[in-house]
């Protein structure tokens, strides 16, 4: 008998553990990963960056998250030796009629207390010799590291509190039992008093078995990737992004210094036919038909036509991508990139055609459900499992520990 299931081993469910196991010392804690690796899917393929949180809408749960967690995330790299690097970044206008969206980001980042500077083109070019522009803004706290190193440490640190990991662990069924709830997998069943649902691009469908309304559904983007040759790294310092689009989810191709000195430039934001599509080819007949059915899709593609037209060239055009990128880099050629990983990020969608811009957590009869977990969920990842063990109900039998 579990106190507490979590489904999903990404860098969410496992902070979620990491919480649970820090405040209830004594708690029996399972956790759940249907793959055969922690962190496989929306954490391993992610961009590497630790966010400051200058985008997201002041007092919202993103802003708070990222602004708070992008300090915890550096703290718990430092105590655990997790290479990681304290950047920065530089967010730049590339024609005049930016100027104004770019003003407003700064402001945006003075309202959620992160360190930015206005800086002007030459400035920006003491950071970053060839970007052209019109303007920037200086991000100070944004930082690089690999979310899958700092997984495997979540996933130690629960085994060390006396947390059950397993991998290769799907579940297909949930089950009342009295109060308590039955996980079947196809590795046994599991009974525990209280399930916590971090399934990340199937998170909707975990609800449901559950017998919990999602209140959305998950609809996958994939983004790609292209990756400067080892003798370009030198086009790129440290993180350059466009002025985002305001009326497009998605924040345009950038360049991402990574970890380990690589360079990446994207993503661009296309529909997956598949929830798990990393190739252009892949392709799930049920995944498919359960988006093209669903009403909020057909009115989220109205809205957002021409802007999806655009991602969908970016896609099969290396040289529209390569055109994107020069407007930041124009030294950039089609023969410095070569293509790299892609990763498929688990959107909400209501069925009004409206994107879901913050965490959604749906409560069940002892269940909680985490049915979007944008990013910055990696950055925020500390802050979200601490959130998420304070919104499930102490369990008489077990005692909190003072911190």
């Amino acid at each position: 008998m579990y106190d507490f299931a979590i489904i999903g081993g990404g860098i969410v469910g496992l902070s979620t553990g990491l919480a649970l196991g820090k405040r209830y010392a004594n708690a029996r804690i399972l956790v759940l990963e249907k793959e055969s690796q922690w962190a496989f899917h929306q954490t391993g393929n992610n961009s590497g960056v630790i966010h400051s949180g200058i985008y997201y809408k002041p007092g919202s749960f993103k802003a708070k998250f990222c602004r708070d967690g992008s300090r915890s995330m550096v703290e718990f790299c430092q105590e655990h030796g997790i290479e990681h690097e304290v950047c920065g970044k530089v967010i730049v206008a590339t024609e005049e009629q930016e100027l104004p969206r770019l003003e407003k980001l700064y402001t945006r980042g003075l309202e959620n207390g992160i360190a930015v500077q206005r800086i002007s083109p030459e400035e920006v070019k003491e950071i970053e010799p060839h970007v052209k522009c019109v303007g920037g803004v200086r991000v100070f706290s944004t930082g690089i590291v690999n979310y899958k190193q700092v997984c495997l440490k979540y996933a130690e640190l629960i085994h060390q509190q006396g947390g059950d990991l397993h991998l290769n662990t799907k579940v297909l069924k949930i089950s009342p039992s009295g109060k308590n709830q039955v996980l079947e997998t196809k590795n046994g069943s599991f009974e525990t008093r209280f399930v916590i649902n971090c399934a990340g691009l199937h998170s909707d469908r975990i609800a449901k078995l559950g017998q919990v309304d999602p209140q959305a559904k998950i609809v996958p983007f994939r983004g790609e990737y292209y990756e400067l040759v080892p003798e370009k790294r030198y086009l790129v310092k440290t993180l350059v992004y466009p002025v985002p689009n305001p009326d497009f989810p998605f924040l345009g191709v950038h360049f991402t210094r990574m970890i380990d000195s690589s360079v990446h430039a994207g993503p661009n934001a296309v529909l997956s036919l598949k929830r798990e599509g990393y190739q252009k080819t892949d392709f799930n007949l049920g995944d498919f038909l359960e988006v093209i059915t669903y009403p909020g899709f057909w009115k989220l593609a109205a809205k957002h036509a021409d802007e999806g037209i655009q991602e969908i060239i970016r896609s099969f055009s290396k040289a529209a991508f390569v055109s994107s990128l020069q407007k930041l880099i124009p030294e950039v050629q089609a023969e410095d990139l070569v293509p790299t990983h892609a990763g498929v990020r688990a959107q909400a969608l209501m069925n009004n055609g409206s994107l879901v811009d913050d965490f959604l957590i749906v409560q069940g009869q002892n269940s909680i459900h985490v049915c979007n977990a944008p990013s910055p969920a990696a950055t925020s990842s500390l802050e979200i499992g601490k959130a998420i063990v304070a919104q499930i109900p102490q369990p008489l039998h077990l005692e909190t520990v003072v911190a």
